[in-house]
């Protein structure tokens, strides 16, 4: 059984974009390729690993991969291939499944939740959510947790504009504030 979200995009969002943007052909309208939730560990070495993997595997449902420097950097006191965080990466039907639950379990959870910023767009469509914390997260428990940290949600889309990826998560029911 599809997820809601896969759902929506193939019944509301499909036609809506088409409309709108006036693509002749299906393979033009924009849709989410994958979504690459990624956790800075850091170089100070504070952060518990395997807590941080434990945390992200609940939320996603896929174990974490780490993420090694790519080049050393004496200032920060960073060597090459020294391990700076963990990522997932989620595609088909577990990143509309994670995307269903972001948007209806884990964003109403956020204290003093406004809406997400319209201007977290890069030029390409991508977007990106930064959270302060993992505790908005309905998987993770309070009591379990030893330390708090944030994390980075990556939607990587097809859109080819700002425009085109706005109009894609404004169909998806993504919770935007009003542009100013």
């Amino acid at each position: 059984m599809p997820s809601l979200m896969k759902k929506l995009y193939q019944e509301k969002a499909v036609p809506a974009l088409q409309a709108k943007f006036k693509y002749s052909n299906p393979m033009e309208i924009p849709a989410i390729e994958k979504v690459v939730i990624n956790v800075g560990a850091g170089i100070k070495h504070d952060y518990n690993l395997e807590m941080i993997a434990e945390n992200l595997k609940k939320i996603t449902g896929q174990a974490p991969v780490t993420t090694q420097a790519k080049k050393s950097i004496s200032n920060f006191k960073l060597r090459q291939g020294q391990t700076i965080g963990l990522k997932v990466t989620l595609r088909g039907n577990r990143m509309y499944e994670f995307l269903d639950r972001l948007v209806h379990a884990t964003l109403p959870r956020v204290h003093d939740f406004r809406g997400l910023s319209p201007k977290a767009f890069d030029k390409q469509g991508n977007y990106t959510i930064g959270m302060k914390d993992q505790l908005a997260f309905p998987e993770v428990k309070a009591e379990s947790i030893e330390q708090l940290h944030g994390l980075e949600i990556v939607l990587v889309t097809s859109a080819k504009k700002e425009e085109e990826g706005l109009a894609l998560l404004t169909e998806l029911g993504f919770p935007l504030k009003e542009k100013k």
